[in-house]
């Protein structure tokens, strides 16, 4: 399903606090009664006219800049979809209330509690630890995680819990994509790791490790760990860099650090060859303003076209894109600096395929539906990737693809070197 050649836009857009309204002027917000349509009584957080979708993420603090992104193409592409045709015979505006964390557990799960009484389902918002802080919680109360911005498997756990379910591949799928990378080069290679200490971190390192295993030439020389909490890894950089190691794993989700890092391996006289996780790989947010020199070898994953490859400077998904980026999104940012902005706009084109499926306004309708989709093009999917929600342990994209930074963008990679 690809988005209206033709958008059409949303009769008002209302700013309320943190709150982003997409919503004609006049509707009633989302709560309890009114669903229609379906046999079931309906949940709450949604009408016969709107639903409100509630996304708790960082707008602030050290990951602001991809945590305004998870909100900001989600605008995006409502604001230019407009009302949607659920599979109940019902058009509904599509509401998003945004929450800061600022990438704080505690915060993520006051921020659910505030809301979940009024909020359809939680969706698009970034980070391991925050959006397993209210798990538990939202398994209780039965409210979905749909499509969130972590690679842990244990929300793509289906026979663990109904009400959850990743949008962004798992750590691992990562992780092994690059150590196959670095097995299938035939070359002797010496690899430092540095990871976040957390289920992030420990998902990239598993899944590189699996995968690298009885590959004669790779070897692991020297493995640290920081602190998501950190404000420095100069200490651990001097420490890898004395290694002189040819690869360094960076599992690192923080911006500022991965920035730091880069800097301070320059200081040092280092230039390893990098991996980046993809949601700290921004040639915009992070490479540029670090001052990475592409012929050291800058390595990431990615399943979305990027707006500022010169690639897809002419893209119609790109142009289309950023038209309704620049229309919708200013409250967050109409700037797509980080890949967290293109991963939103398709977890709002794979949440219409959703709603067009549910027969009954309820959450378990919902989930049933969104547990459906298979083969799913996405506007701004990479080819050979797609939208696949049926494989149980897996989120809505498992695939990704291996490129390399040139200076401005990526380029798709079969090689290392």
């Amino acid at each position: 399903m690809n988005m209206r050649s033709k958008a059409v836009k949303a009769a008002g857009i209302v700013a309320m606090g943190s709150v982003i309204v997409l919503a004609a002027a006049g509707c009633t917000r989302g709560g309890g009664g009114g669903g229609g349509g379906g046999e079931g009584a309906a949940s709450p957080g949604i009408t016969d006219d709107t639903i409100t979708l509630g996304v708790t993420t960082p707008l602030s603090g050290g990951t602001a800049g991809p945590g305004n992104c998870t909100v900001a193409g989600l605008v995006a592409y409502f604001g230019q979809a407009g009302p949607i045709e659920f599979g109940d015979g019902k058009t509904r505006e599509v509401r998003v209330e945004a929450f800061d964390d600022t990438y704080d557990p505690q915060k993520a799960l006051s921020n659910f509690q505030q809301a979940h009484s009024n909020v359809f389902a939680f969706t698009s918002g970034l980070g391991t630890p925050t959006n397993m802080a209210f798990r538990e919680a939202a398994i209780e109360e039965e409210v979905p995680q749909a499509l969130i911005m972590t690679g842990d498997p244990i929300f793509s756990d289906r026979e663990e819990s109904p009400w959850q379910l990743g949008f962004v591949p798992i750590y691992q799928n990562e992780g092994a994509a690059f150590g196959e990378l670095l097995a299938e080069s035939g070359e002797d290679l010496t690899v430092a790791i540095l990871s976040q200490n957390d289920d992030f971190g420990e998902g990239y390192v598993h899944g590189f490790k699996e995968a690298i295993e009885g590959a004669d030439n790779i070897e692991i020389v020297r493995e640290l760990t920081y602190e998501a909490t950190d404000t420095s890894v100069d200490a651990q950089l001097t420490e890898l860099a004395a290694t002189d190691a040819d690869v360094l794993f960076n599992a690192m989700s923080i911006t500022p650090l991965t920035i730091s890092a880069i800097e301070k391996a320059r200081e040092l006289a280092w230039s390893p060859s990098w991996f980046l996780p993809s949601n700290t790989s921004s040639p915009a947010g992070i490479l540029g303003p670090a001052g990475a020199n592409p012929d050291d070898g800058f390595y990431s994953v990615s399943f979305s076209k990027a707006p500022q490859s010169p690639l897809y400077a002419d893209d119609e998904d790109v142009q289309t894109f950023l038209s309704a980026l620049e229309e919708f999104s200013g409250r967050y940012t109409t700037t797509p600096d980080f890949p967290h902005c293109m991963w939103s706009y398709m977890i709002g084109a794979t949440l219409e395929e959703a709603f067009s499926n549910m027969t009954e306004p309820t959450r378990e309708n919902f989930m049933e539906a969104l547990g459906d989709i298979s083969g799913l093009q996405a506007p701004l999917m990479l080819e050979g990737t797609a939208i696949d929600t049926t494989v149980d342990g897996q989120p809505a994209v498992s695939t990704v693809i291996v490129q390399k930074y040139n200076g401005q963008g990526y380029d798709n990679v079969e090689d290392f070197g």
